[in-house]
């Protein structure tokens, strides 16, 4: 009898204990999601300064800026997926960093001291929100480990905790950087 009751006791307890390492785990996913949230506010916030900026100066590039409005507009969408968040996000970035190698082209909006300003800005967000991805992916693998290996995975299936995605980098992000070899100018 004292047997039984003891392997009870030692069974409710781990039970407890891998439950409540998932409660812990899948809040901590949450809360890297949240930092997430964050950059993605002010990368949000900075896009109407930054087009508006440009605006003046590029004369042939006004459908990438309706297309980063457009973008910044359905990412900022009550009623999106995480999946679909994440696939508008990733187009935001690669299209704000056509806008920059844009500006290339326009000496004057290059030396514009409030553009400057604001490329430093978005500059410093985007690294931060490179570091919260980075974070938010720590904490998914860890979470998705505990959703998956015996035996918490057993109580993982009980509770119907599942995966969760991890932000990726778009493939052609992947490629390396080729410089292009400088324009003869004679």
């Amino acid at each position: 009898m004292i047997y039984t009751l003891a392997i009870a006791v030692f069974l409710l307890l781990t039970f407890i204990i891998l439950y409540n390492s998932l409660i812990r785990r899948k809040n901590d996913v949450e809360n890297a999601f949240a930092s997430i949230d964050v950059m993605l506010k002010r990368r949000h916030d900075l896009i109407p300064e930054i087009v508006e900026s440009v605006r003046g100066y590029m004369n042939y590039e006004r459908e990438l800026l309706k297309e980063i409005t457009f973008l910044r507009v359905q990412a900022m969408s009550q009623n999106l997926s995480n999946e679909d968040r994440v696939n508008i996000e990733n187009k935001i970035g690669r299209r704000l960093s056509d806008l920059l190698i844009a500006v290339e082209n326009y000496p004057d909006l290059k030396a514009n001291q409030n553009f400057l300003q604001l490329q430093g800005t978005l500059n410093e967000v985007e690294e931060q929100l490179a570091a919260s991805r980075r974070a938010f992916n720590a904490a998914v693998t860890v979470y998705n480990n505990n959703v998956e290996v015996f035996p918490s995975n057993i109580i993982a299936s009980i509770f119907n905790f599942r995966r969760r995605t991890l932000f990726e980098i778009p493939e052609e992000e992947r490629e390396k950087v080729r410089a292009k070899p400088p324009v003869n100018l004679q």
